[in-house]
This record gives structure tokens, C-alpha cells and sequence, in this order.
């Protein structure tokens, strides 16, 4: 359901969500905590970016860091930004004609997860995701 470039985004996010604390933090900085090699995710950023997700400075003090806006952004966001929304609602066997109408095998044992998902991915902040890594009760090798 989630590529690896969302996955690699959403860790990004969160470790600026950890980090930045209004300093702004180099792809070189947040490449090798997150292990996700810096030109992949230079590139994963700038869409971020483009669409507000992350702020980020150019120049020989810039760098990458999240505000108060970013922050309330739900984690569906990145998602959209990266993969799109096909990717979303697309069939877990890939299948091109998979939906309501015409199941595939897994549809519709599926489809209410999906939703429970998709709904708490919608409804889950950046921040609160952040937050729950700080505060112990999620882990992300930071």
C-alpha cells in the first residue's frame, strides 16, 4: 500500500519533526539516521517542498525544517505528494480492474481496513506522529 518512497519520506518528515526545532537540517544530516541515500532523498524532499509540506532555505546556512504549518499536516499528505492517489486505492494484487463491481480474491476481505487505515492516516498529524516517538510510545532509529 505504501511505496518506499513514501516510507522514506515519512521517516524524513519525522525526523525533521524531531530535529529541525527551528534550525534547519541538511539532506546529508538526515540521510544516514534514516538510511536512505542523500540524492534519493534530496529528491524526495523537493515535491515536500513544492506542495508545503516541509520549508526548507537555500544557501550555505540553509537546510530542510518543519513549522508550526507543517507540522499539522496529516501523514496522508506525504503520501499524496509522493505516490499519488492511485497508489492509495490501488489492488493489493495489482490487479488493473480490481473494484467494487469486479472484487479480486482479496477485495473485499480488505476493503474495511483499507478504510480504517486511510482514515487514520487522514487523521494523524505529523506532529502527534513526532510526539508519540518523543514521548517513547513509538520507535523510529533516529
Amino acid at each position: 500500500m505504501l511505496s518506499n518512497s513514501s516510507k522514506y519520506a515519512i521517516k524524513a518528515v519525522l525526523f525533521l519533526a524531531i530535529h529541525s526545532n527551528n534550525k534547519r537540517v541538511m539532506v546529508k544530516d538526515i540521510s544516514d539516521p534514516i538510511n536512505v541515500p542523500q540524492a534519493y532523498l534530496a529528491k524526495l524532499l523537493q515535491p515536500l517542498v513544492k506542495e508545503e509540506l516541509v520549508s526548507s532555505v537555500r544557501g550555505p546556512k540553509g537546510g530542510f525544517y518543519l513549522n508550526e504549518e507543517n507540522l499539522n499536516h496529516s501523514v496522508i499528505d506525504i503520501i499524496r505528494v509522493i505516490d499519488g492517489e492511485e497508489k492509495l486505492n490501488s489492488c493489493m494484487l495489482s490487479l488493473e480492474k480490481c473494484n467494487e463491481e469486479k472484487p479480486c480474491p482479496l477485495h473485499n476481505m480488505l476493503v474495511v481496513s483499507r478504510k480504517n487505515i486511510l482514515n487514520n492516516l487522514e487523521n494523524r498529524t505529523i506532529k502527534e506522529l513526532a510526539l508519540a516517538v518523543e514521548k517513547g510510545n513509538a520507535f523510529l532509529p533516529l
